[in-house]
């Protein structure tokens, strides 16, 4: 067994985390091996091929407020108008409730207006809405204690709180309001709601995740002189008079900076040979998760949906995507499911069926269904619970940090759900510490 001694930053993970990472650091002139263990780079935000196509893993709406994405992107040459389209602020859930983000006000009057020209909902419930955010904003969105959203949210009528605070708690934590973290859900408001008028402007990819992030972050890794090894899991990490040795295979490598930016169920494993980071592992083995479904539903290659992304109330599906306008994918429908529910119980083809049924009602123009396939993540991301306790980015050994979107920031008002920006903020600081720290 050789043991082969190597002066670079070791990235583990070829997710949006470690990709981030791996960017910065190549940026900053430090060569980088990426390892992942996989075939492909990606990891939850990743193209998927099926029937001649290629779909992503999970359907994802992007913020634009989420400026280390578009950071990332930028840096790695993606271009943006050809990549993600632009769309104001507009919630839609079929014909019950729509609110639109008025186009001439600065945020964060462009929201309230928006409030106050809901439709779907009685004045009294669009007076809470509007009571709530001017509250919340004196508050500068923090609490003295966090708590579940659902407690928040308390004085809120029932109407309001499914048609508009639900949605999009579940769209940006993925867990259910009941558990929520109220902070994190306020992180998210400031800053998609309380800045610029464009910071609230919905993103939706135009590209398979892979094609519009993952390709472009390795492209640029290499490009500057790293390395990224596909199918290359690594055995764990062992320490050896302050060195830190990563076992590939039957190859020792000595490092003195390695980032861990896996799942966090995968950091047990890795660090199972450091007692001395015993509280990191332990934190991310309470985290929990939740599941996110993805219904793709092809049809006739004429059916067009009257909006690229409809909200859908009182059924399994949340979300619905038109492809076709989005990608060119025409006839191509994904439905997504968000955190967990009744939709668990069933198989994947009685889910898949019932949902073509259930928008197949709402929606005359979708007939001829012509195949159907589903992505379950299990484990999608960690659920967001209140008080929740993340693992720290510095472990107690010096040169070994993590990332990833469970990890903390260091400052609740600066955590983030389990979403694509979470993961890429985790990536940049963890390459911001260890540059830094030359």
């Amino acid at each position: 067994m050789g043991t082969q001694l190597t002066p670079n930053v070791a990235v583990i993970g070829g997710g949006c985390a470690g990709l981030a990472a791996g960017v910065a650091l190549s940026k900053a002139g430090i060569r980088v091996n990426l390892f992942e263990s996989s075939h492909q780079l990606g990891g939850r935000a990743r193209g998927i091929q099926w029937q001649g196509q290629t779909l992503d893993n999970g359907q994802h709406i992007l913020l634009g407020a989420y400026s280390a994405t578009l950071q990332l992107l930028e840096t790695c040459e993606v271009q943006l108008d050809q990549a993600l389209l632009r769309l104001p602020l507009e919630l839609n859930m079929q014909d019950e409730f729509s609110l639109r983000a008025s186009s001439y006000l600065p945020a964060p009057l462009h929201i309230l207006a928006g409030l106050l020209r809901a439709q779907g909902l009685s004045l009294s419930e669009r007076l809470a809405a509007i009571r709530l955010m001017a509250r919340l904003r004196l508050q500068k969105f923090t609490l003295e204690q966090d708590m579940p959203l659902q407690a928040l949210l308390a004085d809120q009528p029932a109407r309001l709180i499914s048609m508009l605070w639900e949605p999009l708690c579940l769209a940006a934590l993925n867990t259910p309001v009941s558990t929520a973290s109220a902070q994190i859900f306020l992180n998210v408001l400031r800053d998609s709601f309380a800045r610029a008028k464009s910071d609230s402007d919905m993103l939706l990819p135009r590209l398979d995740l892979s094609t519009m992030l993952a390709d472009p972050a390795a492209s640029y890794i290499l490009a500057h002189g790293g390395q990224v090894s596909l199918s290359a899991p690594i055995e764990c990490i062992s320490q050896q008079n302050k060195e830190l040795y990563l076992q590939v295979a039957d190859i020792r490598k000595a490092y003195k900076h390695i980032i861990v930016a896996t799942s966090p169920f995968r950091v047990a494993p890795l660090l199972a040979d450091l007692p001395s980071v015993a509280d990191s592992v332990e934190k991310c083995q309470a985290l929990k998760y939740q599941p996110i479904y993805t219904i793709y539903l092809q049809y006739p290659a004429h059916i067009k949906l009257d909006k690229p992304m409809t909200g859908l109330s009182h059924q399994l599906g949340q979300w619905i995507f038109d492809r076709g306008q989005l990608y060119g994918q025409h006839g191509l429908i994904a439905v997504v499911i968000s955190a967990e529910g009744r939709h668990q119980g069933l198989t994947q083809e009685q889910l898949a069926i019932g949902v073509a049924e259930e928008i197949e009602q709402l929606y005359p123009q979708l007939n001829n269904l012509l195949w159907h396939k589903v992505v379950a993540e299990k484990r999608a991301t960690f659920a967001c619970t209140s008080n929740l306790q993340r693992p720290a980015q510095l472990t107690s050994i010096p040169g070994l940090l993590l990332a990833g979107d469970y990890v903390s920031s260091g400052n609740t008002l600066q955590d983030y759900p389990s979403t694509i920006e979470g993961a890429i903020r985790s990536g940049f600081s963890a390459a911001g510490k260890f540059i830094n720290s030359l």
